[in-house]
């Protein structure tokens, strides 16, 4: 073999390793750019984006709500125990219900892991006679007037989280005036950068009347939407929600910070066709009466609400709506269509089996 044979061979071998080296290099990127997983979803994300359920007990009804929240608690990701009023001093007020409910609520949250406990304020008022004043706008007035006034507040929020053990505070504040929402709004926000750093959480309940759409509203607490009393107490019959009502809602929700809630309403009324009288009704005493009067019912369409009527033992007529499993489930196929996911729900105490099961 001659010299120049020599080269030529050489620079053959040469060319041919480089060849090489350049495809497996290129095959090598080629396969970690495909395969490289940046762009799929984090384990943090998939958190993030799972749908929450979380669910109300109420003072006045503990025992049954108990008896509820055992059946589900270890698939509730919080739960808001509906126990804080005010006196006619405008001090928080709680009742010798949660008093005797707390040790049990703590208890079974406890053996199902359920670490995210928060206390419901509501503006009622509790006079030292007896009555009561529901939902009292003039209450939220003179809380919110002054920078001091709300600094007393939130000691006194405070205060309450710390001695019944309370990790996050759920304020339902309704029936606000137009004219107290910049306050209001404030409020919210003064609350949340006092809880932040202690390492508590916040939720914000609002109504359907609302004016989330002109509200600044602080990042940071998770806001609630009530899908529910369309028909209730205030009106003739007809279902606590319907999906138009939902869809609707969850629109307007898309102006809400973080990743909202909508909360739907178990139970149901009883309209009396005599003289206007309306009963709330569990599901559980719905079901009773429809079986008790042997009256047929039916599935609303637009609801999924469940719907019968029957005359009473001085002939008179009722009309009864009520939500059972199936009208959950299309509450929440609709809510989730519409790009909410997460879901609350009031209250816990008389659901039926199928209802709990499903939740």
């Amino acid at each position: 073999m001659s010299m120049s044979t020599k080269q030529d061979s050489k620079t053959l071998i040469i060319a041919i390793t480089s060849v090489t080296i350049l495809l497996i290099i290129g095959g090598f990127l080629f396969f970690s750019l495909k395969y490289d997983d940046s762009n799929e979803p984090k384990e943090t994300e998939l958190i993030q984006q799972a749908p929450q359920m979380s669910a109300w007990i109420a003072d006045w009804v503990w025992e049954s709500g108990l008896e509820d929240l055992k059946k589900i608690a270890d698939r509730l990701d919080s739960l808001q125990v509906f126990a804080a009023y005010f006196d006619e001093k405008d001090g928080l007020y709680f009742t010798k219900d949660l008093h005797r409910a707390l040790p049990d609520i703590l208890k079974v949250a406890k053996e199902n892991s359920l670490n995210s406990l928060y206390l419901t304020l509501v503006n009622d008022i509790m006079y030292a006679e007896g009555t009561e004043v529901q939902k009292d706008s003039a209450l939220i007035t003179r809380l919110m007037a002054t920078e001091e006034s709300r600094e007393e507040h939130i000691k006194d929020i405070l205060f309450a989280m710390n001695t019944y053990g309370f990790n996050g505070v759920d304020i339902d504040y309704e029936k606000i005036n137009d004219s107290d929402w910049e306050n209001v709004c404030a409020f919210y926000l003064e609350l949340y950068e006092r809880l932040k750093p202690l390492g508590k959480k916040m939720r914000i309940v609002l109504e359907p009347r609302a004016p989330i759409e002109r509200l600044i509203l602080p990042e940071g607490p998770s806001y609630i939407m009530m899908a529910y009393n369309l028909f209730g107490n205030h009106s003739g019959p007809g279902p606590k929600a319907d999906h138009e009502f939902i869809e609707k809602l969850a629109k307007r929700m898309e102006k809400l910070p973080g990743n909202p809630v909508i909360a739907f309403s178990a139970g149901g009324f009883d309209w009396s066709s005599d003289n206007g009288k309306v009963t709330s009704l569990t599901e559980k005493q719905a079901e009773k009466l429809l079986l008790d009067t042997k009256a047929t019912s039916k599935r609303d369409p637009k609801s999924g609400g469940v719907y019968f009527e029957y005359r009473d033992k001085d002939n008179i007529e009722h009309t009864v709506w009520y939500a059972d499993k199936e009208t959950f489930s299309q509450w929440i196929r609709t809510a989730s269509k519409a790009g909410i996911h997460n879901i609350a729900l009031w209250r816990l105490g008389g659901l039926g089996k199928a209802t709990l099961d499903s939740l």
